[in-house]
């Protein structure tokens, strides 16, 4: 494949947007029957895998969660997620977009990102029911320097 065309799927495909490689383990968190199919596709594609689902037990080295406002805390839900990634990992929030049932502030993001020691290093639209905010542990974050 060409260089053009390599960019040119990253800018059609949210999935390789968001970084994700072929190869990679990713684990899925907060699955559920309103979730993006389209971009969970595209995610196995671009890795050329199935997600691992919750009760995987090893390490990944991306997470992928599905998160709403009645989902509970935030900030504890991305620390548990972090647990489950290797050291300089990522974490993929999606949240429900502005007017959409279970829409997440911004600001809840970023507080909560900072509280649990990640940094917010993109925010994009995934799909038109989802956003996405890729979170950075902290080894990540400083590698990018």
């Amino acid at each position: 494949m060409s260089a053009t065309a390599d960019h040119a799927e990253e800018r059609t495909n949210p999935a390789a947007r968001l970084g994700f490689q072929p190869g990679q383990v990713v684990q899925e968190i907060g699955y559920d029957d309103d979730v993006d199919q389209e971009l969970r596709e595209a995610i196995e594609g671009v890795i050329e895998s199935d997600l691992v689902d919750e009760d995987y037990d090893d390490v990944a080295d991306a997470v992928v969660l599905w998160f709403r406002d009645d989902d509970g805390d935030l900030t504890d839900a991305l620390v548990d997620a972090g647990t489950y990634i290797e050291e300089g990992g990522a974490i993929l929030l999606l949240t429900p977009k502005t007017g959409r049932s279970g829409y997440v502030e911004p600001s809840d993001i970023s507080e909560a990102a900072t509280t649990a020691g990640l940094t917010a290093s993109k925010s994009v639209s995934v799909g038109k029911d989802w956003s996405g905010s890729r979170l950075a542990t902290p080894k990540a974050a400083k590698s990018k320097r």
